[in-house]
C-alpha cells in the first residue's frame, strides 16, 4: 500500500501559496489546483515505486553480526541498483524485497564509495529472462531550490512511503570525514530506512539518492549527477581514481587574515603536508594559503566551505600537472604539481579467532594515530575477555611481528596468522607509542581451533 505524506511546516506554507496562486487565475478554483498537484504526485509515486527496494544487509562489526535495513532503486532491468554506502558496508550478505514480487532475491555488491556514500548492486533475478522496473534519472545541476520532490523509501520498514517536500538548498557541505558530497538538502522526510531510496520531481525523474536525516523536516541527498559518475567508475575496470595533493587544510577566516594583516587575501590555509605526497615535493610548506587552483579561484572562511576545494582536486585527473597559486610570506608564488592517485581512505580489516580484529594503515590513519611507521596492522578492537585481551593487547598497538614472522601489511599479517596451529601459543610483537611490547596469544583448549565468536543472536538496525 502506497503511503503518502507532507513534509512539515515549509512544504504545507509552500503548498497554500501555490493553490493560492492557481486559484487566482481566470476561471480557476483552488480545489482544481489541488487535484493537479494531487494527481500528479500519485501518478509519480506510482511509477517510480516498483522500482524501489529494500534491502537488508548482515553487516559484520568486530564479533558481533547485525542486520540493517534501508532502501535502493533499480538502474537498469537487469538487476543493477543504487543505494548508499553506509547500508552495505561490512555486508557479508544482502538481499532485497521488491513490492508486488514474493520473497527475497539474492544480491552482490559490484561496488561502494564511502566519500560520495554510495553502492551499486546487482540483484540476480530468480528465473531466466525476469527483469526489473527501473527508474528515470534525470539532471541534479537543473534542480532549482524551492522545486518540489518526493522521497520513496521504506522507512522503520514500512515499504513503498512517500514523502513529499521541497528542495530547501543545495551544494550542503557536511562537516563528516572522507565525504566529497555537495548534498541537496530536502524537507522531504528522510527517516532511518529511507536511506538508499531515490528523491524524485514532479517529472518523475530520480534527481538523488537520501542519504541522511537530520531532525524533522531536514534531510540530505546526493546529487544523482554525482551518483551517474560514481556509478560509473564503479562499474568499469578501471574503479574510482581521484586526484591527491596531499596536503591538510583549514578556513582562512577574516579574523586570520586580519590578524595576519592580510585581509584581501582569500583562499584555504595549509597547516599540514603529507610525507611523500605530491605537495611536499612541489615544495608546498606549511602556512602556505592557497588562492587558485588550475586557474579557479578558491575561497573559504567556514569549515562547510573547505568542500568545494576538497571536490575540485579530487574530481582533477591522476598525473595532471596543475599551477597554483599560493600566498607565502607577504607575496604570491605559483606552484606546479603532479597529481598523484588519492591512497587508500577505507582499511582492509582482519578479524581474528582470538579476540581481536586489525586494519591496515592507511595515511589517514598514520597521521590520526601519529605512529613512526606503516609497516604494520594497527589493532581496531579487542575483546573483553578474549585472548587478545588476556594477553594486553589494546586498541591502537601496531603488531609488527606474529611468531617471528615479519608483518609488513594486513597480507603479511595473514600469512603469519595462518603459520600458526591455533593449538600452541604464539608471540606478538607491537609497538605502542614510543615501546616496544611482547604479548602471548595462548588459545584455549588443546583440541584444535576455538571456536568461532560473534555467531549469537544478530541484532536489527535500520539506516
Amino acid at each position: 500500500m502506497m503511503r503518502v505524506r507532507f513534509a512539515p511546516v515549509m512544504g504545507l506554507v509552500g503548498l497554500l501559496v501555490w493553490i493560492a496562486g492557481c486559484a487566482a487565475l481566470p476561471g480557476a478554483h483552488a480545489d482544481d489546483a489541488l487535484d493537479v498537484l494531487q494527481a500528479r504526485i500519485i501518478r509519480v509515486s506510482e511509477g517510480v515505486t516498483p522500482a524501489v527496494v529494500h534491502v537488508e544487509a548482515v553487516v559484520r562489526q568486530n564479533n558481533r553480526r547485525n542486520v540493517v535495513t534501508g532502501s535502493g532503486f533499480m538502474i537498469k532491468s537487469e538487476g543493477i541498483a543504487l543505494t548508499n554506502h553506509h547500508v552495505v558496508e561490512r555486508a557479508e550478505k544482502v538481499t532485497v524485497r521488491i513490492q508486488g514480487r514474493a520473497g527475497r532475491y539474492t544480491s552482490e555488491i559490484l561496488g561502494t564509495d564511502k566519500q560520495t556514500d554510495l553502492a551499486v548492486l546487482r540483484v540476480h533475478p530468480r528465473q531466466d529472462g525476469e527483469s526489473f522496473p527501473v527508474t528515470k534519472l534525470g539532471d541534479s545541476d537543473a534542480l532549482q531550490v524551492g522545486e518540489w520532490v518526493i522521497a520513496i523509501g521504506n522507512p522503520y520498514g514500512l515499504d513503498g512511503t512517500v514523502s513529499l517536500g521541497i528542495v530547501s538548498a543545495k551544494g550542503r557541505d557536511l562537516e563528516s570525514e572522507h565525504l566529497l558530497n555537495d548534498f541537496i538538502q530536502t524537507d522531504a522526510m528522510i527517516d532511518r530506512g529511507s536511506s538508499g531510496g531515490p528523491l524524485v520531481n514532479l517529472a518523475g525523474e530520480v534527481i538523488g539518492i537520501n542519504s541522511r536525516g537530520q531532525g524533522r523536516g531536514i534531510g540530505f541527498t546526493i546529487p544523482i549527477n554525482t551518483a551517474k559518475r560514481v556509478a560509473d567508475d564503479l562499474l568499469g575496470e578501471g574503479g574510482i581514481a581521484r586526484g591527491y595533493l596531499g596536503i591538510v587544510i583549514q578556513p582562512l577566516d577574516r579574523e586570520l587574515a586580519t590578524y595576519w594583516e592580510i585581509p584581501k587575501v582569500h583562499g584555504v590555509v595549509i597547516n599540514g603536508v603529507v610525507e611523500n605526497s605530491p605537495a611536499q615535493r612541489a615544495d608546498f610548506q606549511i602556512g602556505d594559503i592557497v588562492m587558485r587552483f588550475d586557474g579557479e579561484r578558491v575561497a573559504a572562511e567556514k569549515e562547510e566551505d573547505l568542500g568545494a576545494f576538497q571536490r575540485r582536486v579530487a574530481t582533477s585527473p591522476v598525473g595532471q600537472t596543475v599551477e597554483i597559486e599560493v600566498f607565502r610570506k607577504g607575496s604570491t608564488e605559483v606552484l606546479t604539481a603532479e597529481l598523484g592517485d588519492q591512497p587508500k581512505v577505507v582499511p582492509g580489516e582482519e578479524e581474528t579467532p582470538y579476540g581481536f580484529t586489525v586494519q591496515e594503515v592507511t595515511v589517514g590513519l598514520y597521521r590520526l594515530h601519529r605512529l613512526k611507521t606503516r609497516e604494520g596492522v594497527l589493532v581496531s578492537f579487542v575483546e573483553r575477555g578474549s585472548e587478545g585481551a588476556e594477553a594486553g593487547l589494546a586498541v591502537g598497538d601496531l603488531i609488527q611481528s606474529v611468531s617471528d614472522r615479519t608483518v609488513l601489511d594486513l597480507e603479511t599479517f595473514r600469512e603469519a596468522m595462518a603459520a600458526t596451529d591455533g593449538t600452541e601459543p604464539f608471540l606478538l610483537q607491537a609497538a605502542r607509542g614510543p615501546n616496544t611490547r611482547f604479548m602471548l596469544i595462548v588459545p584455549r583448549g588443546k583440541e584444535g581451533t576455538p571456536p568461532p565468536r560473534g555467531n549469537g543472536p544478530a541484532d536489527t538496525d535500520t539506516d
